[in-house]
């Protein structure tokens, strides 16, 4: 690794791959660090502790060695270390306040409901009560969905602006109900899943990640 790389601690699939596309969006040098299960594989949250103590995915190191998490953060450094604004609109462009309101809805209100429907078992302790527990935050997490629907515009999130929200929305699109649901419930956000899965520049990064779909 040269001293001007960056990098990416994160999983397959993961949280992570939408900084994985910005990285290979801006042409940035990387290094892909693999985690492992942080729940169930013996060492893996020790292993990546030793980087970040909060064990998140993503985990990025900047070249001069410093830690950043939280995909909205690193979102917006990006775009200030690169100077530029295909992913993050400027100060003075218009989009700039629908953009953050809603990087900042997708991240604080829709992401959290994957941490706790994904493995109820780590916050309720009665196993009786883990699947309607799954359910209601599914529930919950299809209302939000809806909501992020009715803000939508065409062809991408933005309208005619690409933006890192498009990113965000082509791989949480592919979790939990998954592209089926989208494409009869939120068609907008389906047609701008598919329009990103089509982009050339990211087709690595999609391979990568989702080797199937």
């Amino acid at each position: 690794m040269s001293a001007g790389d960056y990098t990416l601690w994160g999983r397959l699939g993961w949280g992570s791959t939408i900084v994985e596309a910005q990285l290979d969006w801006y042409g940035l040098p990387f290094r892909y660090e693999a985690v492992e299960d942080l729940f169930r594989t013996p060492g893996a949250r020790e292993r990546l502790e030793k980087v970040n103590p909060l064990a998140q995915v993503p985990t990025l190191v900047l070249p001069d060695g410093s830690v950043m998490s939280e995909s909205a953060a690193i979102t917006l450094l990006l775009a200030d270390i690169t100077g530029k604004d295909s992913l993050v609109p400027g100060p003075t462009a218009p989009e700039r306040g629908k953009f953050l309101r809603w990087l900042v809805f997708m991240v604080a209100n829709i992401y959290p409901t994957f941490t706790y429907a994904d493995d109820p078992a780590r916050f309720v302790s009665v196993s009786a009560a883990r699947d309607p527990f799954r359910a209601a935050t599914d529930a919950y997490a299809q209302r939000l969905w809806h909501q992020v629907e009715s803000e939508a515009g065409g062809p991408w999130f933005l309208g005619d602006r690409f933006s890192a929200l498009d990113l965000y929305i082509d791989v949480m699109t592919r979790w939990r109900p998954r592209r089926g649901w989208f494409e009869v419930e939120t068609p907008r956000l389906f047609a701008i899943a598919r329009k990103a899965d089509a982009l050339p520049e990211l087709a690595g990064v999609w391979k990568r990640n989702f080797p199937t779909t």
